[in-house]
């Protein structure tokens, strides 16, 4: 049996990144071994892309990434032949978005999201800096809001947004407002890819997630990696998806989980 290609594909906070401080260095001698071995690690985050640059650029990934939670898949120049930097948009716009968000706001909904807050008021509220909180401000299709009112409205409020052709998923930190589309999107759609490239070679993908938005992405990979934090309860996969489950939280469990992995393909 050949040694297949690996393809990991990693939620950011919570996950690579620590929820504290937004460090991955408790990861680093994991992401040297993958770099190492030419793996694609791919970002898969609720992040947008002007945010995952910058970490792109800490970590030296020059592998394509998905922006918020599946709403764009940006693939460098070069990556697949492609001359230019290629963006694939999944679902509804953000403007769109927001326009259903200010109608269920006109009709009572409590709710605040990042269109109604100052950078410095996302600062204070996420610890990041202005400036990268101002980065996160960049959106292209979702919009992060926190929630004020109470769990029946929330009901109402998810229902409401169905009926509009969109959907609420709960992050580590904030509910999501956004289209249909999912981590898994963007997953799959590279997965194509890559295996486009190595043709009949086998390829196995590795996603790494701590909460219930990153339970598609889990469930489209061949092997599910659920590190611990506070929602990675709450991640539950169907009966014959067992997913290796961490016994540290954040860039400490994905250190462990990927190290492990490694060794168990041969890398």
């Amino acid at each position: 049996m050949p040694r297949p290609h690996l393809i990991l594909f990693t939620d950011l906070d919570g996950t690579l990144l620590d929820h504290e401080d937004y460090s991955w260095e408790a990861a680093r001698p994991a992401l040297a071994r993958v770099k190492a071995a030419g793996i694609p690690l791919i970002l898969n985050s609720s992040k947008t892309a002007a945010e995952i640059a910058v970490l792109r650029n800490e970590l030296g990934n020059g592998d394509p990434y998905i922006v918020e939670n599946g709403a764009a898949v940006v693939i460098p120049a070069g990556t697949f032949g492609n001359s230019s930097e290629q963006v694939v948009n999944f679902g509804a716009s953000r403007a769109v978005v927001l326009s259903a968000l200010g109608r269920l706001r006109t009709a009572g909904a409590r709710f605040r999201g990042f269109e109604d807050m100052s950078a410095e008021e996302l600062a204070d509220v996420t610890g990041l800096d202005v400036t990268a909180a101002s980065r996160a401000m960049q959106r292209h299709g979702t919009e992060p809001l926190i929630w004020e009112g109470t769990e029946e409205e929330l009901r109402q409020f998810e229902a409401s947004l169905a009926s509009d052709n969109l959907r609420l998923v709960q992050g580590g930190r904030f509910w999501h407002a956004m289209g249909i589309f999912d981590k898994a999107d963007g997953a799959r759609f590279l997965l194509g890819k890559y295996q486009e490239r190595y043709g009949r070679e086998p390829v196995l993908a590795i996603a790494l997630g701590d909460s219930p938005n990153d339970q598609g992405m889990l469930e489209a990979s061949d092997v599910p990696v659920v590190i611990r934090g506070v929602n990675s309860g709450n991640v539950q996969l169907p009966s014959d998806r067992r997913p290796i489950r961490s016994l540290r939280s954040g860039p400490e469990g994905w250190n462990d989980c990927v190290l492990n992995l490694l060794l168990e393909y041969g890398y």
